[in-house]
């Protein structure tokens, strides 16, 4: 007999049962994404995965044996078992009522076979590999890199408009895939000094690059300069991308930038970044929380020292926390903040560590406590960018260091 090819086709499921014969981990691969494709989904098996019966709010569960009547109504069946004779059960009766059927045993006696897929953006990718499922999976693999890395550019969205693109801590690789693919997609990509710069170098030769670097004490691009250009070349038809360090919320002024798209009516969306305030200290091994440490973390712009009349800072009200603290934009001013965090309360043989360009090669840490942090950050010269964690979490990290060993 001929060995004919599968026909392709794209099922809408939406509303339409969906019957799943079996309740363990091929089951429960298949049930989500039949789930996101809006199916009525019933499952019956006389025991199911932990993960299964979670998912009871949203699929009928049926704690039992199959019986034929199970497939009436259906549109589609899924013979999931690990007993070959009630998978045959299940394709027969689904051949009796015209409904195709997979079978995750016999390829070979099923109606219908279940592609490697993967969705990015508007696109959903599926492939068959002739009853080859690790085959089918490599290909489905590389093409969704190729996606998501910017390699296939008709699936690129070139909408006029601004794309306000968190770039994480530093380290490119630690940059969002769509982080990635907006930066393919730009006609504009206008960059800050944090952004990781090796990702410019993989623009196209036709993106317009504007740099809006702002050097601590040194040239700085204002935000009204950033608005004004940003709004100016999406008015011009183009798609901007706004390229900054960290995520665009925290500390990022990103939100202004969302204020003068939307009052000059430009389109603007948000891809988010890896803050440094969290990833930072991670990268260097150091928590943020720790059961039975800390139940909180605060994140503090250290830009403006204590006392100054600014400040949004309650200083006093900081220092009678437990919990962890994050200081960015603090080198310059830690040692006011730390004078004043003792002042309020806290030990002044509180750890301290100062991370210094985080996530990238010249990363270093420099460990200390509130105590000695002014000292510390003289004597190891230490130099912004650099992430500031107060608190218990840091000897956690280094406990050798504090004597808690």
């Amino acid at each position: 007999m001929r060995d004919f090819v599968p026909y392709p086709s794209g099922l809408r499921l939406a509303g339409r049962k969906v019957v799943v014969v079996g309740g363990g981990h091929v089951a429960q691969r298949r049930v989500p994404a039949l789930i996101a494709a809006g199916a009525d989904v019933h499952l019956v098996s006389p025991e199911v995965t932990p993960a299964i019966e979670g998912l009871g709010a949203e699929i009928t569960i049926e704690l039992r044996g199959f019986v034929e009547s199970d497939l009436d109504e259906a549109w589609y069946a899924i013979a999931a078992t690990d007993d070959a004779e009630t998978n045959a059960a299940v394709a027969a009766a689904a051949e009796e009522r015209r409904i195709f059927c997979v079978r995750s045993d016999d390829a070979r006696e099923a109606t219908a076979w279940t592609p490697a897929t993967g969705h990015h953006g508007t696109v959903t990718v599926a492939v068959l590999g002739n009853r080859e499922p690790r085959q089918s999976a490599q290909v489905r693999d590389e093409i969704m890199h190729a996606l998501r890395e910017g390699l296939i550019t008709a699936n690129h969205d070139r909408t006029p408009g601004v794309v306000l693109v968190g770039g994480g801590p530093g380290d490119p690789e630690l940059v969002t895939l769509a982080a990635r693919n907006a930066l393919a997609s730009a006609d504009v990509v206008v960059a800050d000094r944090l952004a990781p710069r090796e990702l410019l170098d993989e623009l196209s030769p036709d993106t317009e690059l504007i740099d809006v670097a702002k050097l601590p004490r040194g040239r700085s691009a204002s935000q009204e300069f950033i608005n004004k250009v940003i709004v100016e070349r999406a008015l011009e038809g183009k798609r901007v991308v706004r390229f900054k360090g960290g995520d665009n919320f925290v500390f990022g002024r990103g939100f202004e930038e969302v204020i003068a798209c939307n009052a000059a009516g430009v389109p603007v969306t948000v891809v988010p970044g890896l803050s440094s305030s969290i990833a930072v200290p991670a990268r260097a091994g150091i928590p943020v929380t720790h059961r039975g440490v800390t139940h909180e973390f605060t994140v503090i712009s250290g830009h403006l020292p204590p006392g100054h009349p600014e400040s949004l800072v309650n200083w006093d009200a900081v220092a009678q926390m437990q919990g962890t603290v994050v200081l960015l934009m603090a080198v310059q001013n830690a040692p006011h903040i730390a004078t004043a965090l003792v002042e309020g309360g806290r030990a002044s043989d509180t750890p301290v560590a100062v991370v210094m360009e985080g996530t990238m090669p010249e990363e270093r840490t420099v460990l200390s406590t509130l105590g000695t942090l002014a000292a510390d950050i003289e004597a190891q010269s230490v130099k912004p960018p650099a992430i500031i964690v107060i608190g218990e979490v840091v000897a956690v990290a280094r406990p050798e260091h504090y004597g808690r060993g």
